[in-house]
């Protein structure tokens, strides 16, 4: 009975699936490869090096807002992909109409050595041209490109994911025996259980179609299947963050993040009376405290950005506490309007649960380990695609199978066969 239920979950998850894991499976292929795509189609957003002094990140802020007052700055990265630095964007309001001006972009390159303006663009955005390419792969990656719905579509999806890894896993195992079988023998003793899974493992290159497809589907979803749950499990993170995922991770571990601990306001802050540049100093000297106390060491400022839904700035490092191969989440969260400090979140060593998130983000964006594993996330991509193609192609030759076994039985001449 449960491996008929574990089947009847898998066909149908499966199938359900089969799309969207098509897709993502694709898209991350190309995603392990994110940052040296993005310069390559768009290397005007990298400045040429310089061995001067970088602007920090408030002062680029104000640079900004200063430059274009119809926009109004909420992060600004240090380093983004392969070094570029950005402005995230969005408009003011108009103070005559009370409509939020139309800026056309989102996203603004800057020279860090300069703060001088690189270049423009809306994220994501494929009509704009070539210049979108790999940030409306992205936007496919994560939620489709359709925003909020295609996030919540493919955040369910990922959940059906973890529970069909299970159930997957549980079909691979050989059956057990029944009762009164005469397997054993005195010339053929009973095989042992790994004897028995032993096939599950294999793929038999010499055999039909329907065969290969079978054992590629098999064989590929057991020799993967830890790494297959790391990635199911850790989209569940990127979709459904702060609903199944937070509720999961709390139940067996200490978690915490800026949605769990600090409220949000009954309006969005437009103007805190922490400017930018004033902000950047608060945040590095509340980071530094923190390196004292936690026993780290800062190695480079990353991004300073405002949530102005929960009325606080959030200054990011690179430390010593971070695991991934670029960029960091050292983070200190400290008020918009006193500066007084909020939260801290180390990535590892402090809360166990954001040491696995940690680990997970790492791990799900090729960014740890090095060059090999992100050509390993890269064919892992295409690795699932063929597993959706393959389970498709199993259930379609079974259904063929089964309806010819159903005409065959109702067909004219099996009554007669029958009568007879």
């Amino acid at each position: 009975m449960t491996r008929r239920i574990c089947l009847f979950l898998h066909r149908w998850i499966g199938l359900l699936l089969a799309g969207f894991l098509l897709v993502v499976g694709l898209t991350g292929s190309l995603l392990a490869f994110f940052p040296e795509l993005e310069r390559a189609i768009n290397p005007e957003f990298y400045p040429v090096q310089s061995s001067g002094q970088r602007l920090s990140a408030g002062e680029l802020a104000e640079r900004v807002e200063a430059r274009l007052p119809e926009a109004r700055v909420n992060a600004l990265y240090l380093v983004g992909n392969q070094g570029a630095t950005m402005a995230v964007v969005s408009p003011r309001k108009d103070p005559q109409t009370g409509q939020p001006f139309s800026l056309g972009f989102d996203q603004i390159y800057l020279d860090p050595y300069t703060g001088d303006e690189l270049a423009r663009r809306m994220r994501g955005v494929i009509s704009h041209g070539v210049t979108n390419l790999m940030q409306f792969i992205y936007r496919l990656h994560w939620g489709l490109a359709l925003d909020k719905t295609g996030i919540w579509i493919l955040g369910i999806a990922a959940l059906l994911w973890t529970i069909d890894c299970f159930t997957s896993f549980y079909l691979t195992l050989p059956s057990r025996a029944r009762r009164g079988s005469t397997a054993a023998t005195p010339d053929a003793p009973a095989r042992s259980f790994w004897a028995r899974w032993k096939p599950a493992w294999l793929v038999k290159t010499n055999a039909s179609t329907y065969r290969l497809n079978f054992d590629l589907h098999r064989a590929g979803g057991l020799w993967l299947w830890g790494v297959l749950l790391v990635f199911a499990w850790s989209s569940v993170y990127m979709n459904l963050w702060d609903t199944v995922y937070t509720h999961t991770t709390r139940l067996v571990f200490t978690y915490h993040e800026p949605w769990t601990d600090l409220p949000l306001l009954d309006a969005p802050v437009d103007q805190p009376r922490i400017g930018w540049r004033e902000a950047n100093r608060i945040g590095e000297r509340l980071m530094d405290e923190q390196a004292k106390a936690h026993d780290f060491v800062v190695e480079q400022p990353v991004i300073l950005r405002l949530d102005r839904t929960r009325g606080v700035y959030i200054y990011f490092v690179r430390s010593s506490r971070d695991i991934q191969d670029k960029r960091g989440r050292t983070r200190v969260f400290f008020d918009a309007n006193d500066g007084s400090l909020k939260l801290v979140l180390l990535p590892t060593g402090q809360f166990s649960g954001n040491t696995i998130t940690s680990w997970l983000i790492a791990l799900h964006d090729a960014n740890v380990f090095g060059l090999p594993y992100r050509i390993f996330v890269s064919a892992l991509g295409l690795v699932i695609a063929m597993l959706s193609v393959t389970g498709v192609y199993i259930w379609w030759k079974k259904r063929k199978a089964r309806s010819l076994s159903w005409q065959r039985r109702n067909s004219p001449s099996a009554a007669v066969s029958a009568d007879a």
